[in-house]
């Protein structure tokens, strides 16, 4: 099953200080993906039909994390973060974790290729 949460700016403030996502992110679940990307892209959104097609088949249990960052508060900061510390510029930008710790990272990728990270 596929959990969707909501990154709040005051948990991507928190993760620009400390230059990675909070433990209660990274940990709320053994398989976790952060989705980082504006509310305009077209690849996020076919990324999110994908998903949401599966949410209630799949197997795993995966926590999924969104921050459209172009709607929050501290764009300027969270872009320049995004791009200078994680080092990727472009969207959507998935960073994905197992048991709180970080495993890779991707831009779109399909579904089979998003759950595949996983494995």
């Amino acid at each position: 099953m596929i959990y969707w949460k909501t990154i709040s700016d005051e948990e991507a403030r928190r993760t620009i200080d400390a230059k990675e996502f909070p433990d209660e992110i990274r940990a709320s679940r053994d398989n976790v993906a952060v989705i980082l990307t504006q509310g305009w892209c077209h690849q996020w959104l076919s990324l999110k039909r994908g998903l949401e097609r599966i949410a209630d088949s799949e197997a795993r249990d995966i926590d999924v994390y969104v921050f459209v960052y172009d709607r929050s508060s501290v764009f300027d900061e969270f872009l320049s973060f995004k791009e200078s510390v994680l080092g990727n510029a472009v969207i959507p930008y998935v960073r994905y974790y197992q048991g709180g710790k970080f495993l890779t990272d991707s831009n779109f990728v399909t579904t089979e290729e998003f759950l595949g990270r996983f494995n």
